[in-house]
């Protein structure tokens, strides 16, 4: 009976076939006719600014970030993750064929033999994006460019952009994926009339090469969040909030409640502010101080979701700012007595809390946060 079962088993009708699209690589990639590399440092010859933008972006960071490849070396890490990270096959150094049983964690792997070590460490680059079918996409498809070129606006479209950034899965019951950019824009008041490339890819007329002549580009800059991957590069913020404090009057009274309200607002977002990583926050703190600078009352409020990760994951609370949304943070202190005073207002963007980057051993040069609103002002106790 052992001997039959053994001769009639098929381990290839075990092997699963990968059917999300976050399991599946941009299969790898033959050289376009008229390029040596599929490197952005070489697409940076010709397109000058493009590169020097795109060095700034976050997207040249995606597989040397710090916090990215700690998440990598986890044992609970799936295979799939690298696929925006280092989305061309030609980045990777394994295939992957299929899942043994389905099962995430039995990936079934051959050495990839268009593997490209300098080309994985520029994580997102511009072939990234641009290349497919061994042809580079572009908006015109012109035929004057060196390379081959073909014209492809519905690829190069916010589909594009939303592949990665709406990504969201339960893929075991303590590990979920959920950047939900998308589906958030598209439940928004801008769906229809603004996109991905509206806010973050802004346009401009310049030459796209030196020398063809001016006309529709855009920055590659993709700015966002606005933390840098490490404190010595910097990168551009698109600040989604509208910020509007109340005053303080120049004088009050002992035992005449001091009330200020900050007035925060998703103005300019067409999703979630903050969006994406379940990690960000936001932190609304106010600190007054009298003359000696003696610290007499603090208050500290967040924007962000809340998660229990064990035994399963799973979304405590959630106050991310809608489109359009605005909330107002109240500080009040009752004084008693005479004495000028001064209240710090600040906000912070951050992208992930000290303990968790003190668990991933991330380092003192790994920015966690930035400034995106601070004031002072100033009154007197009579």
């Amino acid at each position: 009976m052992v001997l039959n079962l053994i001769c009639c088993h098929n381990p290839k009708k075990d092997i699963h076939p990968l059917t999300k699209s976050w399991e599946i690589a941009v299969p790898n990639q033959e050289l376009p006719e008229g390029l040596s590399s599929l490197s952005a440092k070489q697409c940076g010859v010709c397109h000058q600014k493009h590169y020097e933008e795109w060095k700034m972006s976050t997207h040249a960071h995606a597989w040397t970030d710090l916090q990215f490849q700690a998440e990598l070396k986890k044992e609970s890490s799936p295979f799939m993750c690298i696929n925006c990270h280092i989305p061309l096959q030609n980045q990777q150094e394994y295939i992957v064929e299929g899942l043994i049983g389905g099962d995430i964690y039995k990936p079934v792997k051959k050495k990839n033999p268009y593997f490209d070590k300098k080309l994985q460490q520029e994580g997102i680059n511009c072939a990234g994006c641009h290349v497919r079918n061994n042809v580079v996409i572009g908006p015109t498809g012109t035929a004057k460019a060196p390379h081959k070129t073909i014209k492809d606006t519905v690829h190069l479209s916010e589909k594009l952009c939303i592949s990665c950034h709406n990504a969201s899965a339960v893929i075991t019951p303590t590990l979920a994926c959920t950047f939900e950019t998308g589906d958030e824009w598209k439940a928004g008041p801008y769906f229809g009339k603004k996109n991905c490339i509206s806010c973050h890819m802004e346009a401009i007329e310049r030459e796209i090469v030196s020398g063809y002549g001016k006309r529709l580009s855009h920055y590659h800059f993709f700015p966002g969040s606005g933390i840098p991957k490490i404190d010595s590069v910097e990168t551009n913020m698109l600040n989604g909030l509208g910020f509007y404090p109340s005053t303080l009057k120049s004088t009050y009274y002992k035992m005449d409640s001091i009330v200020f309200t900050l007035k925060v607002k998703n103005e300019f977002a067409g999703h979630k502010v903050p969006t994406g990583d379940p990690e960000r926050f936001f932190n609304i703190s106010f600190a007054l101080k009298n003359a000696a600078g003696e610290i007499l009352a603090t208050k500290t409020e967040r924007i962000g979701e809340q998660w229990e990760w064990h035994p399963a994951a799973k979304k405590i609370t959630d106050n991310n700012l809608l489109p359009t949304e605005e909330r107002n943070f109240n500080f009040s202190y009752l004084p008693i007595k005479k004495e000028k005073l001064a209240l710090a207002v600040k906000v912070t963007k951050h992208r992930l809390n000290k303990q968790s980057a003190e668990f991933n051993k991330l380092g003192d040069n790994y920015p966690l946060f930035i400034t995106v609103f601070e004031e002072e002002y100033f009154t007197q106790v009579k």
